[in-house]
């Protein structure tokens, strides 16, 4: 009769045989395979963490979550990092964290908030869904980021935050942010959903505010499945946001606390009112949700920070090739831009359509879509324009016609590792056949 032991390392080197021959060298064929804008890179080493994730039967956030957390801080150069079950969910976490009235002049109902116009919704519904007032700057459609010269306009005595995400890896102008943030002490939350490795002047994206937000979604830099986190420096906020992320429990001694937990006082906690002693693992100090991730997810995590610094290569070459290639038709469309003091991991290819171009967006992407090059628009575009926001309490400055500019001709294609020369070179002559027709 086997031991566990054998019959684990027996059924993870099936696994491995599985994946080659289910999963590995996957033909393209042009014309007939489709070219994806994004998607899961992976290979045996993936399958056989979360495989030994579910032998372990450890179903909940347990070793792996600590794994991936010391190989995510160590990555980023942060102290703080706590997973949770999507970026919109880190989003969701991080504003409802800086309403605690354990930090020192939190945020109240109707403070206002500065996003800009183009954002994905998740980055605004936390504002909305905590009470707070959005006021929306236009964004720029060079970067497809906040346009930094509206800020100064945009604050009033109410505001208290900005909050932004670096569109599509492009990190937005950080001197300028920096210094308005600075000026009126306003607290800064930096989504980097997209931008999982891009860098400012040589700081890492994610590290300049009080908290960041990542996401782990199939179509972002490293795939959980779902998944996200919250980083920080800040071990008191880092400690209010996991309460707010596990059921606002005030308890932190985490995964692997003793029986009394590493604070060895958890059984000796006073509710006012109450006789006798409260198991500190139900006392309650924020309002909060369950948002953690399972330990299978972040088995699979832990594998996909390993392959990181190569995906992150491969993005910026991607990204180059098809710039050299689609360059030629900027008379067009409108290339996107980024500052010398950018070192971009980019997320997708962006571009825009110009409005003196003699064809309208959609008869380009629906033509590279009849040719199975994946296309996606620029997340809602002018946000403000969405039916979903119609009734929403906000406030708008200027006209926001370049947030009007990338809704009406926006739209990128894939850079991701999943892409090789043979497709990169497809989606350009794909391109080009569409030009040509002109």
């Amino acid at each position: 009769m086997p031991d566990a032991e054998s019959l684990r390392r027996s059924i993870l080197a099936q696994v491995a045989e599985y994946y080659e021959v289910a999963h590995a060298n996957q033909p393209f064929v042009p014309g007939e395979s489709r070219v994806q804008y994004a998607g899961r890179v992976f290979n045996a080493h993936e399958m056989q963490n979360m495989v030994g994730a579910v032998l372990d039967f450890w179903l909940t956030a347990g070793p792996w979550a600590q794994q991936f957390e010391r190989d995510l801080g160590s990555f980023l150069g942060v102290r703080e990092v706590l997973p949770v079950n999507s970026g919109s969910s880190a989003n969701l976490v991080m504003m409802t964290t800086l309403l605690s009235r354990q930090i020192n002049n939190p945020l109240v109902a109707g403070d206002e908030v500065i996003v800009p116009a183009t954002s994905f919704p998740t980055t605004v519904n936390p504002i909305i869904q905590n009470g707070l007032v959005p006021v929306f700057v236009d964004s720029n459609p060079s970067d497809l980021n906040l346009n930094v010269d509206q800020l100064e306009e945009a604050w009033s005595p109410r505001t208290r935050a900005l909050f932004f995400a670096h569109t599509l890896g492009n990190p937005a102008d950080m001197d300028a942010v920096m210094a308005f943030v600075t000026k009126h002490d306003l607290y800064l939350l930096e989504d980097t959903c997209d931008a999982l490795g891009s860098k400012w002047d040589g700081k890492m994206l994610g590290t300049f505010g009080v908290m960041a937000s990542l996401s782990c979604y199939p179509a972002h830099h490293i795939t959980m499945g779902e998944g996200g986190a919250v980083f920080t420096n800040r071990p008191k906020i880092a400690k209010i946001a996991r309460a707010v992320r596990d059921w606002g429990r005030d308890c932190w001694c985490g995964y692997d606390s003793p029986f009394n937990g590493k604070c060895g006082i958890r059984f000796d906690r006073e509710v006012p009112g109450i006789p006798g002693y409260y198991d500190h693992k139900y006392l309650y100090s924020e309002i909060g949700y369950n948002l953690k991730i399972t330990d299978p997810q972040a088995a699979m995590g832990v594998a996909q920070l390993a392959k990181l610094p190569d995906f992150i290569a491969t993005r910026k070459r991607n990204f180059a090739y098809l710039y050299d290639g689609l360059k030629q038709y900027s008379e067009f469309i409108q290339m996107p831009e980024w500052s010398s003091k950018a070192d971009v991991s980019w997320f997708s290819f962006p571009m825009i359509v110009r409005a003196s171009a003699p064809f309208m967006r959609h008869e380009l992407t629906r033509f590279l879509e009849q040719n199975k090059v994946e296309t996606r628009l620029i997340f809602a575009g002018n946000i403000t324009r969405q039916p979903a926001y119609e009734h929403v309490n906000f406030r708008v400055v200027g006209d926001l016609s370049g947030a009007d500019d990338i809704m009406r001709g926006g739209f990128f294609v894939g850079v991701y590792p999943g892409l090789d020369t043979p497709q990169l070179d497809y989606i350009l002559d794909t391109f080009k056949r569409f030009f040509g027709r002109l």
